[in-house]
């Protein structure tokens, strides 16, 4: 048997669907995938932006590993290191026919050589569908196993300051439009009729990705391959509005996975927490990659794909952010477990940024205009200006609202998942582990020649001594 792989990415959904408790949008087809295979009810992003996200779904190295610290295109123009390895990469010495349809968004292509390229920027799931189609085709004449890789488009922002891409499929009977009435506003947003609007719209872009996958999934059952194929499905990041895209809050980074393993067992709700680095190490497991030292820290999946228990070693995962736009600076790390969740703010003093397709949104608009301004139960000022660090108790506070990290009581908390956190960047090599303003990475050398660092976060101009 041909141990095939099929990774399905979806662009800014988050875990609005139906499978994922969110019953006004119709996911018909991503909820009947859930049912098929497992649904990992704890999954984690390591970054909530586009680019940074996929590069560690194709590199298994959180971003200030592997160097696609932000956006890709246009002058953001971020990359991941020449000399780390990737998905198309590795599959490709595997033997594997490799490609990918529609968003690419990772370079550059030297890093990323796909054998067959199909970048797109289209919504088209028709046309996404057929070249999924022809993609298969090619790997049956050439009798190899395949790696391919379905970028959706869909439910990303259009350029407009309220769409999603609904306006070029007004003619199609499929589209299913939704009423502003009718959407169920998440506790992460605020219940404004701008906010009603934009989620309308989104709903629409959602129901026409789920097609979109259901067309795809029909193209592989068409192959005569289903039955030898790992089918892969996640989002990027969360939904693109603010206190989740950009953010490393729950509502950007807690994402949907899905993983439909040929012959395990169907139905499975798993609470484990896994992390996007377990990703590339799960495919090239179901592969049969051979073992080989790497950088990768991830862990394959498979081992607990059936899992519907949470076991002790699965209990905590990180995540790492710096950019989103090039001028969108603000480096972050967060840590969590099932009941905590940890914020490192390394450049607090700053105001938290907005991406320019966040900025231009009406639902924003509708927010900073209201009285009083807040986004969701966050005060508006919260959002913007955060501290140092941030502790939140996610079974009484699961939307992230009340920062304990000054709470007397849970400071025994907050200083093991420092600790914790502390010890995965130097593991990690970090190189935004900072200690009196300074990057620890960066004066590594000096240290060794007897450098005395004083024990805190930011240079104090106060009490600038280091004696």
């Amino acid at each position: 048997m041909k141990r095939n792989i099929l990774l399905m990415i979806a662009d800014d959904l988050g875990r609005m669907t139906g499978c994922y408790g969110e019953p006004a949008i119709s996911t018909p087809n991503i909820d009947a995938l859930a049912g098929q295979g497992t649904r990992f009810d704890m999954a984690f992003a390591s970054t909530a932006s586009c680019s940074a996200s996929r590069s560690v779904i194709f590199t298994g190295l959180h971003t200030h590993e592997n160097g696609q610290y932000g956006l890709h295109h246009d002058h953001h123009h971020f990359m991941t290191f020449h000399h780390v390895e990737t998905a198309p990469a590795l599959f490709n010495a595997l033997g594997y026919l490799t490609g990918i349809i529609g968003k690419v968004h990772v370079g550059p292509p030297s890093v990323y050589p796909w054998t067959v390229r199909a970048e797109s920027g289209t919504r088209d799931i028709g046309w996404v569908a057929e070249q999924a189609g022809a993609f298969l085709e090619t790997a049956r004449h050439a009798d190899k196993p395949f790696f391919l890789t379905v970028g959706f488009i869909d439910p990303h922002r259009d350029a407009t300051r309220s769409g999603f891409g609904n306006d070029d499929f007004d003619d199609d009977d499929e589209e299913r439009a939704f009423r502003p009435e009718d959407v169920s506003v998440p506790p992460f947003l605020s219940d404004l009729p701008e906010v009603r609007l934009e989620l309308a719209e989104y709903y629409r872009s959602v129901h026409r990705l789920d097609r979109g996958v259901g067309r795809v999934l029909a193209a592989l059952e068409a192959s005569g391959k289903a039955d030898e194929t790992l089918v892969v499905f996640v989002s990027d990041n969360g939904a693109p509005f603010l206190n989740s895209k950009t953010t490393l809050y729950d509502a950007g980074v807690h994402l949907p996975l899905l993983m439909r393993v040929p012959g395990a067992r169907a139905g499975v709700a798993n609470p484990n927490l896994v992390s996007f680095i377990d990703i590339l190490p799960t495919m090239l497991d179901w592969a049969g990659a051979p073992a080989a030292e790497s950088a990768r820290r991830g862990r394959s999946l498979l081992p607990i794909m059936e899992h519907e228990t949470l076991e002790d070693d699965w209990r905590l995962v990180f995540g790492s952010h710096t950019f989103h736009e090039i001028t969108n600076y603000w480096p972050t790390r967060f840590a969590r477990t099932p009941r905590y969740k940890y914020h490192r703010n390394v450049a607090w003093q700053l105001d938290f940024p907005f991406s320019g397709d966040l900025y231009g949104s009406l639902s924003w608009e509708g927010m900073r205009n209201a009285n009083p301004s807040t986004i969701g139960r966050r005060p508006l000022k919260a959002y913007v200006r955060r501290p140092p660090e941030e502790l939140y108790d996610l079974v009484d506070d699961p939307f992230e609202v009340n920062n304990l990290a000054d709470v007397p009581e849970h400071q025994r908390t907050l200083h093991e998942l420092r600790a914790r956190t502390e010890a995965w960047q130097r593991e990690t090599d970090d190189p935004w582990l900072y200690r009196d303003g300074m990057s620890v990475r960066a004066i590594a050398h000096h240290l060794e020649a007897g450098l005395k660092l004083p024990d805190r976060f930011d240079f104090d101009p106060d009490a600038p001594g280091n004696r």
